[in-house]
């Protein structure tokens, strides 16, 4: 169905070079720290350290305690409409991931005990059209430092890896700041048709 352009961000050539990884552009903010046995280590400008590691089957309660912990506005955002819960189906669906069709990085403190997730990203793949369709989430408490721009490059490095030719997804035109993000990227809005709080992002690789 065509779209009709709102905007358009300062897009890359397909075969020129992305700006910095994460970990470059915001060296002051989310840096590695170590290689952690399960995940790469980084800490924020705060000091606070986290593990940034591929999803778990284990981490179905974490992914429902940050759901829990999510204000209604985030909850729209990512999942594009109100939930009250997160049904331990779901919950199960998204920590069980089909590693040929999908990737999923998590962001992990454990700092506390249980250990509790703090933000996530995921692409799922088209195989007809060899693109992925994201998704990013980062706790209230944990944005502003980084991390959703370091999660952002992991899944862009994650497609560009597959070999895919674009990474694309929903974003509510309210999210500003996911907006602005990949404006950074490179990433072409449009407005989805009949839906004007609703813009598709795209990122040819």
């Amino acid at each position: 169905m065509p779209t009709s352009p709102v905007r358009e961000f300062p897009a890359y050539p397909r075969h020129a070079e992305l700006p910095p990884r994460s970990r470059e552009r915001f060296a002051t903010v989310a840096s590695p720290l170590s290689h952690a046995p399960r995940g790469e280590g980084v800490h924020t400008a705060d000091g606070r350290e986290l593990v940034l590691r591929s999803v778990e089957p284990g981490d179905v309660a974490a992914v429902q305690r940050c759901f829990k912990r999510l204000p209604p506005q985030d909850v729209r955002r990512r999942f594009m409409h109100a939930m009250a819960e997160l049904p331990v189906s779901m919950a199960q669906r998204l920590c069980r991931i089909d590693p040929e069709l999908e990737a999923a990085f998590v962001l992990i403190d454990e700092t506390v005990k249980p250990a509790e997730l703090r933000g996530v990203g995921r692409i799922f793949v088209d195989v007809a059209s060899n693109t992925a369709e994201f998704s990013v989430l980062v706790e209230r408490e944990w944005t502003r430092i980084g991390l959703g721009a370091l999660l952002m490059q992991r899944l862009v490095d994650e497609s560009r890896r597959r070999g895919l030719d674009e990474i694309w997804g929903y974003v509510l035109m309210e999210n500003r700041p996911m907006l602005q993000l990949c404006k950074e990227l490179g990433f072409v809005a449009t407005m989805v048709p009949g839906e004007g709080s609703t813009a598709q992002i795209r990122l040819k690789l």
